[in-house]
Order: C-alpha cells, then structure tokens, then sequence
C-alpha cells in the first residue's frame, strides 16, 4: 500500500482553497500512483470568526465541497482522505473527515472528538467550542485489507483515542492538523512517533502550513509518515507540497510479535 500525504497553506478563499486542494491530488496522484490520498486538517477553509467558519459549512452529502471531492476519487481512482471541512448537520457544526472509496462512495466519516481551546505560549487564543460541536465515534475504514483509523490535530495529545483505534484493528493511523507554529515545533514531531510506537501503527500526520487569519496565526506544516518503531519514513519539505511513502503490512506485524505490548495492558 502506498500513501500520498499533501500539505497545504487554506486560507479564507474558499474556492481557491478547494482548487487548489485538487490540483495538488491530481498532481500527486499521476506523479505517485498511490492507494491513499490525505488532505489536512480544514483544507476547504481555514477562516477566522464563528460566522466565517459557518458560512463554510455544508450538509454531507449535498454540499458542493463533498460532491465535487467523492467525484474527484472516482475520478482518480483512488481512497481519497479529506483532511476536514465543517459539516453543517441541522444547527450543528462539526470538524469532519469524509472519506471516499476509490467507486467516489463515503466510506467513512469522522467528527473530532477533542476541540482545540488553548492559550498558546505565544499569546494567541484558540475556541474551537465556539464554533464545532464535539464529535462522539471511534472510526476506522477498510483500504484493501488495510485498517486505517482517524483522528483530528488536537486529538494526537490524547493517547486513549488511539489505543481504541489499534484495539478496532488499526494498521495504519491518519492524523490531518492545523498544529500550531509555537506548539508544532516542539510538541508535533515528538507526539506523533509517540502514538506510532504506543499504537505500533503507521502514522500519518498531515499539516496546514505557513500563515493565515491575515498572518495572525502560523501552522507547522512538516506532515510525515512515522513507521510502527518511530521512525520517519516521508516529510513534506517546507510550504506547499506533497510526500509518499509504502505502508510495509509485514513490518507492522514483527513489530507487533517482537514488542507484544497490545497483550499487556493491565489498566
């Protein structure tokens, strides 16, 4: 299995984010050829304001934005991850990952669970709560005979999520983010080989990167694979860009046989 993880600078144009967003899946795909596609966290729109990030919202599966990407991976061909729009569901709104199969049909989708409400250490303050619902599921999806689990930016800082998700069979793990520049550089890379090794899964963890909010808030970027030992296996380079990497089955498994820690747990 091969992955293909694309790092994006979203802003508030929405449909320059939208096409943008398809070229670089186009483009990786016919560079590529890889199974999974995975956009980052808020790749349609990455706004300020509760208003703003409503207006951006859609209904699944009648919004235009969920529409026009189901028809891009059948398209393509491929199991397209996207990253996360705002899912409009009646007077709700939730940060959702769609997922769709390689015949355009939803085969997943994920509401994040932990909501991002943080006082950086540079002086920036984030509600996510004031604008998302909290989801409630535990996700994985099927490509091939592959398990792959989702999960959402802040939700990497809670390991209980990604125990449940290795307990639901779980090979791979597919993180899209918009980390934050002052917490990324210290806390992204570390995080992220952490629940590779606890989880003993491939770990993807896909970024916004650069500025926005008018060049008030900065991303991390630096999305990368991490195999099941902690190792980086693929890294975008710095701005806009794309990496792949081949997911090894057989590598998950002697991990797994070598360091039985699944067989351990007592709490």
């Amino acid at each position: 299995m091969k992955i293909s993880i694309v790092q994006m600078n979203s802003g508030s144009d929405k449909a320059k984010n939208l096409d943008d967003a398809e070229q670089l899946v186009r483009d990786v795909v016919t560079s590529e050829k890889p199974d999974l596609v995975v956009l980052p966290e808020y790749f349609a729109f990455l706004g300020e304001g509760r208003d703003a990030v409503h207006g951006s919202g859609e209904s699944f599966p009648d919004g235009p934005s969920y529409q026009r990407f189901s028809a891009l991976a059948e398209d393509l061909g491929v199991t397209l991850h996207c990253g996360s729009m705002v899912e409009k569901a009646g007077n709700n709104h939730y940060n959702a990952t769609v997922v769709f199969g390689p015949e355009g049909k939803e085969i997943a989708k994920y509401r994040k669970i932990h909501l991002f409400d943080v006082d950086t250490p540079g002086g920036v303050s984030y509600r996510e709560s004031d604008t998302i619902g909290r989801g409630e599921d535990v996700v994985t999806y099927k490509v091939g005979d592959t398990t792959v689990g989702c999960a959402i930016c802040y939700d990497i800082r809670f390991p209980e999520l990604f125990r449940a998700l290795r307990d639901k069979g779980a090979d791979v793990i597919v993180l899209p983010a918009a980390f934050t520049l002052m917490t990324g550089k210290d806390h992204w890379e570390v995080l992220a080989r952490a629940r590779a090794i606890e989880t003993q899964t491939y770990f993807v963890a896909v970024g916004q990167t650069g500025a926005h909010a008018d060049g008030k808030k900065w991303c991390w970027g630096h999305s990368m694979v991490i195999d099941p030992w902690g190792h980086m296996v693929a890294q975008c380079s710095d701005g806009v860009g794309a990496a792949s990497a081949h997911i090894d089955l057989d590598r998950v498994s002697t991990v797994r046989r070598d360091v039985p820690v699944a067989q351990h747990h007592v709490l």
